[in-house]
């Protein structure tokens, strides 16, 4: 991790830290090692699924995946001879989500992959992150977060909206500045220019904050065309929304809402071409219509102790109803007369949350009209080819194979969406690791014997906590490791494939199949009446090992137990009672590991039960 300095005393107590820092969020550093880790190319079939295409739906069809992105679809494809098959039966094949309003800091990306959105369109954050994310958007690696295209600074007066946060914001005051101001952010690698038009009025504000004014907003939007980039406009009054649209500006990135959108707007939006963001979330919680999204059993296991206060955070002014009545209005009488909507929710502000407030916004364009393949559309195509975005938003063949797999029929009910079954991001799989810790001091849950993973479904599903792959790379090491989904296993239908390498040059290299027990990494449960491990395993004839974490410390030192697999499949089993330094009153993790000696390593593992 940045700004630690390991200090090797014991091999297994490096291992336990290692381990320790491989399941959480990580830090500025292990993100940008995260981010350009290669991975194996995955190839693997989509089978019989209702395909939402981002326009058009197909009632039945295969997608067949290789190396990152779409290769085909359709009802009866010919695939290779083993290809690795998902089920789609009574499930819905989307487009990665693309948000198209947030504001991306910490954690945000990493929060926004986990429920479905692959890429984000920020409006305003630190700049120093852009070309990175430039990079990374541009590979088909392996990753743990959304892309991200981003505004970087926006375009606003000195004291105005946007300089209240404590950030330093280069502010502009009359339109000979704007060509300079634009090209210095097309330098810092801004994606595109977001001008402010904001004064706080249509908020009860006594005292009207600085804006920019017309002339400088027109300048700005003439700078970023001449200059090769799109002009996109922060407004929340249909008069500044109805002069940034005659300035010129390629879009609205919010709804404005003092007023419903009138025959002339309409008519001038649609005439000029442009999209228009809603951000209902938002508008919502400022009319005091507050989020259920926490009250979801399909979303409630997923969020973090950050998304659920950012959900339940409330802004400070009295709540207007008649703001969001007066944007639900807007967004009908554009959608009907063919002016593009976006879904973006302006996370993370009050009663948002990045990646979970999406599924609601979804709700939100269905309330304001739109049909739910119509707000699907504005998740994705629509939002594509709004800022370009050519390789992502739609299902098809040459695309990026950035997809959500979700339960039942979200062309017929929109809350579908919240029902993920799966996600890939360039083609792999996501590992969903819940996000929910127990709070100090709160029980443990009680973990109770029976099957943990059989793999028969075609995925990595697992009763209790979740898999994923980890390795020494998370801590500065080169040993690699991935976890996939077999179609055969020891008992038939599937198994859990873990391969990679060892390499040397590390204190103690490692790599291979982690399993959170707890509905987050290395949360605490009270396995005390377990007795036994007990799992098929498949491998190279090297030896591995089952390591068991538990304790009252975070970072436990690893019970350890030795296995050798030959090349056909025998049960493992390891007695708890024989082994030492384990306590199963706050069991926190178990990995099946390859160390020593460097080489590649293969591993599969069937039927993992705790009895």
């Amino acid at each position: 991790m940045k700004g630690l300095h390991w200090v090797v005393v014991a091999s297994a107590a490096l291992l336990a830290a290692l381990l320790w820092v491989a399941s959480r969020p990580p830090d500025a550093a292990t993100e940008a090692a995260a981010a350009t880790t290669q991975a194996p190319a995955d190839e693997f079939a989509i089978r019989d699924v209702r395909v939402f295409d981002g326009e058009r739906v197909l009632e039945r069809a295969t997608v067949h995946v290789r190396d990152g992105r779409i290769v085909a679809l359709g009802e009866a494809l010919a695939l290779p001879d083993g290809i690795q098959s998902v089920p789609g039966a009574g499930r819905t094949l989307l487009p990665g989500f693309i948000d198209a309003h947030v504001h991306t800091w910490g954690e945000a990306r990493q929060d926004a992959l986990r429920f479905g959105v692959t890429a984000q369109l920020d409006m305003f954050s630190d700049p120093a992150q852009l070309p990175a994310a430039r990079r990374e958007r541009a590979t088909l690696d392996t990753t743990d977060r959304a892309d991200l295209w981003s505004a970087g600074m926006l375009a606003t007066a000195a004291g105005g909206h946007g300089t209240q946060f404590g950030i330093a914001v280069p502010t502009l005051a009359a339109p000979d500045a704007a060509a300079a101001w634009v090209a210095a952010r097309k330098a810092e690698g801004s994606d595109y220019i977001k001008i402010v038009r904001e004064n706080m009025h249509v908020y009860g504000a006594t005292n009207a904050l600085p804006t920019l004014d017309r002339a400088t907003a027109a300048a700005l939007i003439d700078a970023a065309h001449a200059q090769g980039l799109r002009a996109v406009v922060h407004v929340s009054a249909l008069a500044d929304a109805r002069e940034a649209i005659e300035d010129g500006a390629d879009g609205l990135v919010h709804l404005f809402h003092d007023a419903p959108a009138d025959g002339a707007f309409v008519t001038l939006a649609r005439e000029r071409g442009v999209f228009v963001v809603p951000t209902l979330a938002v508008i919502a919680g400022f009319s005091g219509r507050a989020t259920t999204l926490p009250d979801d059993p399909r979303v409630l296991p997923w969020l973090s102790a950050e998304q659920r206060g950012t959900l339940a955070a409330r802004f400070p002014a009295p709540p207007e109803p008649a703001h969001l009545l007066a944007a639900l209005e807007s967004v009908q009488r554009l959608h009907v007369a063919g002016v593009p909507l976006l879904a973006g929710t302006d996370a993370p502000n009050p009663n948002t949350a990045h990646g979970a407030s999406m599924h609601e916004e979804l709700v939100l364009l269905v309330d304001g009209g739109l049909a739910p393949r119509d707000a699907l559309a504005a998740a994705t195509a629509r939002a594509a080819d709004a800022f370009g975005l050519d390789d992502r938003g739609r299902i098809a063949p040459g695309k990026r194979a950035d997809l959500v797999l979700v339960e039942g029929n979200p062309t017929a009910d929109i809350t579908a969406t919240r029902a993920i079954a799966a996600i890939w991001k360039n083609g792999r799989a996501v590992q969903r690791n819940r996000a929910v810790a127990v709070a100090d001091g709160a029980a443990l849950d009680v973990l109770a014997p029976g099957l943990v993973s059989d793999f028969d479904t075609g995925g990595l599903d697992a009763r209790i906590g979740s898999w994923s792959a980890t390795s020494d790379r998370m801590a500065g090491g080169a040993s690699d490791a991935t976890v996939a989904a077999l179609p055969d296993g020891a008992a038939g239908a599937g198994a859990l494939r873990t391969q990679g390498r060892i390499e040397p040059g590390f204190a103690y290299p490692w790599a291979g199949a982690f399993l959170a027990v707890g509905a987050a990494p290395m949360q605490p449960v009270d396995a005390s009446a377990l007795t036994e491990l007990v799992f098929q395993a498949r491998g190279d004839g090297r030896a591995y090992a089952v390591l068991l974490f538990s304790g009252q410390q975070p970072r436990p030192i690893p019970a350890r137990v030795q296995f050798t697999p030959g090349t056909e499949w025998r049960e493992v089993r390891v007695v708890f009672a024989d082994v030492a330094d384990v306590d199963l009153a706050t069991l926190r993790g178990i990995a099946f590991t390859a160390h020593d000696p460097a080489g590649a390593f293969t591993l599969d593992l069937d039927r993992v039960e705790l009895r």
